[in-house]
């Protein structure tokens, strides 16, 4: 429809000019006809002038009681534009960006205040739609680089600060700081999103047309808190990785590094072991999706034998002795309390446990810096006190409103909102079952089957991709939220278009209703080169699986198949020990 409009919008125009031309005549010349038309071409052309406007003194009247007008600046085409270093969690500018107009604002609540970013692009490539994206870990900064890319579609998009400014691994900024876990909790997110949707109709002098939101890890939480909270600021969201349980991840993440530790204990993985153990995991679950080819696809069906790993007498190097077996067996298996309750699944057979587990002297700051910063408030918490009780004290806490846990969507969906989810299978910061998980709490909540689930929620797993992004052979790319290409400045290069773009795909749901029963993945050369396609595979809406026809080139899309499969039961009690 945008493009209908703004072919009718240059047709009015061309129309209008031609007939002022005709009108010159002598016989014309008093037609109150062409008087009309020539006072609506006026009108027409001030009110294009309004809209490309960008000063302060265009947009200060537009700005909410509670909202101060910090910049305005116009970029040309070709430009880049960014926070620089002041911008902690996105530093990098955002570049090669269409003519536009650059906004940021602060918003100013009762006992806090958070800053928001704008893209304004120009009439002639705006669509007429509102794209918002989320930031990373637990950092504070507007996503400038995000922005910049969905510009090139055609939005005016939005970024929120998240109420402090912070890297994404730095958490001191919530030590003792209620309201800005609030802000960044879910309050900045959505205020920035009311604050931004005024600015972009105002700047525009017309409604926007569709709202849409897209982001990975800690944005793919904040749009699920979007879709759970705030239903009418978006009619479609693509949520990647997503967070949902802070108050049982980071904990989680803490004692998986406790369990590694100490560094010359008798249940210490060593380093040198982590490469051993992929290998033999690949070794064993590869084949179990009826195709060796370097991609576990199927890691909850693989039973997979621990003994492979065992140090025996005639296996005395690259093994596991009895204590870090057990590690191993506690790192694969789910966490529970002393009690036997389910806290948190593990990671999927296939990722790598090396990050997390991998601390010398203390576990990661993925856990740790948050049991001191949000749960503890404490900045010399000791992380070897640390026990199951935590997680009921974070239950307690502020952050734990940050958690996506209102299962029944049904006030999203009965307004026809669609939710595109997905998450990678070799995640190694993030478990995709948690996603499995939210899956399973949102369909037992709503009282909903697959189809009915799959009316306005689907489900994406990608085998083989990292935490967002990237992969060692499998097909990963969909242009999710986080992810890029060098030297391309959005969607699929190549295959721009709904089959292959996680953000096309949402809007041809929204708009067209036309539901995605794939999205084809693209792994291009080193990750990087945009001329060159390794491979493509469709990624099935969930619990569907691709499976390949056993003839055609297995590197094709057109060679494997969506085939319905069963849902996976998280918790497990091991992932096939």
């Amino acid at each position: 429809m945008y493009c209908l409009y703004s072919r009718l919008q240059s047709s009015l125009l061309a129309f209008l000019l031609n007939f002022a031309k005709i009108s010159r005549t002598p016989k014309m010349r008093t037609s109150v006809f062409t008087a009309s038309c020539f006072l609506l071409l006026a009108h027409y052309i001030e009110n294009v002038a309004a809209t490309l406007s960008c000063t302060k003194a265009a947009l200060l009247p537009y700005m909410p009681p509670n909202t101060t007008l910090q910049l305005v600046t116009s970029v040309a085409n070709g430009g880049s534009y960014g926070g620089g270093s002041a911008d902690k969690d996105f530093p990098a500018s955002a570049t090669n960006l269409p003519a536009l107009c650059a906004v940021q604002m602060q918003v100013h609540e009762a006992a806090s205040s958070y800053v928001l970013g704008v893209y304004l692009p120009s009439t002639a490539t705006y669509n007429q739609r509102f794209m918002a994206t989320g930031n990373t870990g637990f950092g504070g900064g507007i996503n400038w680089p995000a922005m910049g890319t969905f510009t090139q579609y055609g939005f005016a998009s939005m970024s929120t600060g998240s109420g402090h400014s912070s890297g994404a691994g730095s958490a001191t900024w919530a030590l003792n700081n209620p309201e800005a876990v609030l802000d960044w909790d879910y309050r900045a997110m959505h205020g920035s999103v009311v604050v931004a949707k005024q600015v972009v109709a105002a700047f525009y002098k017309t409604s926007i047309a569709y709202s849409y939101y897209s982001a990975c890890s800690g944005g793919g939480r904040q749009g699920l808190k979007e879709v759970q909270m705030f239903p009418e600021d978006f009619d479609g969201v693509v949520a990647g990785s997503p967070p949902w349980q802070l108050t049982h991840l980071h904990p989680w993440a803490l004692q998986v590094g406790k369990w590694n530790l100490p560094l010359g204990g008798p249940n210490r993985i060593p380093a040198s072991m982590f490469l051993p153990i992929k290998n033999e995991i690949y070794k064993q679950c590869d084949p179990a999706d009826g195709l060796k080819d370097g991609v576990i696809s199927a890691p909850y069906s693989c039973k997979f034998n621990a003994t492979a790993l065992a140090c025996s007498n005639t296996k005395i190097t690259s093994c596991l002795k009895p204590g870090p077996m057990a590690t191993f067996n506690l790192l694969y298996s789910d966490w529970r309390d002393d009690s036997g309750n389910f806290l948190f699944p593990p990671f999927a057979l296939g990722a790598s446990y090396s990050t997390l587990s991998g601390g010398t002297t203390a576990p990661s700051g993925f856990g740790v810096d948050f049991v001191a910063n949000f749960v503890a408030n404490d900045a010399n918490y000791n992380w070897t006190t640390f026990n199951t009780s935590v997680v009921a004290l974070a239950g307690r806490a502020t952050v734990a409103r940050g958690n996506a846990d209102n299962f029944d969507m049904s006030p999203f969906q009965a307004r026809g909102g669609k939710l595109i989810h997905y998450h990678g299978m070799a995640d190694s910061l993030i478990p995709t079952g948690s996603s499995i998980l939210f899956r399973e709490k949102v369909a037992n909540t709503m009282k909903l089957g697959t189809d009915g689930l799959n009316e306005f929620y689907r489900m994406f797993l990608i085998p083989g991709m990292g935490h967002c992004r990237n992969s060692d052979v499998a097909p990963w790319f969909i242009a999710g939220g986080g992810q890029s290409i060098a030297k391309s400045s959005h969607s699929v290069p190549g295959f721009s278009d709904a089959q292959h773009d996680a953000v096309l795909a949402i809007m041809s749901w929204v708009e067209n209703g036309t539901a995605p029963d794939s999205i084809i993945a693209t792994k291009f050369a080193g990750d990087t080169d945009k001329n060159t396609v390794v491979n493509q595979r469709p990624i099935c809406a969930y619990p569907s699986l691709a499976k390949w026809d056993g003839v055609g080139n297995v590197n094709s899309s057109s060679s494997w198949n969506c085939r319905p499969g069963d849902p996976i039961s998280i918790p497990q009690a091991m992932l096939g020990h």
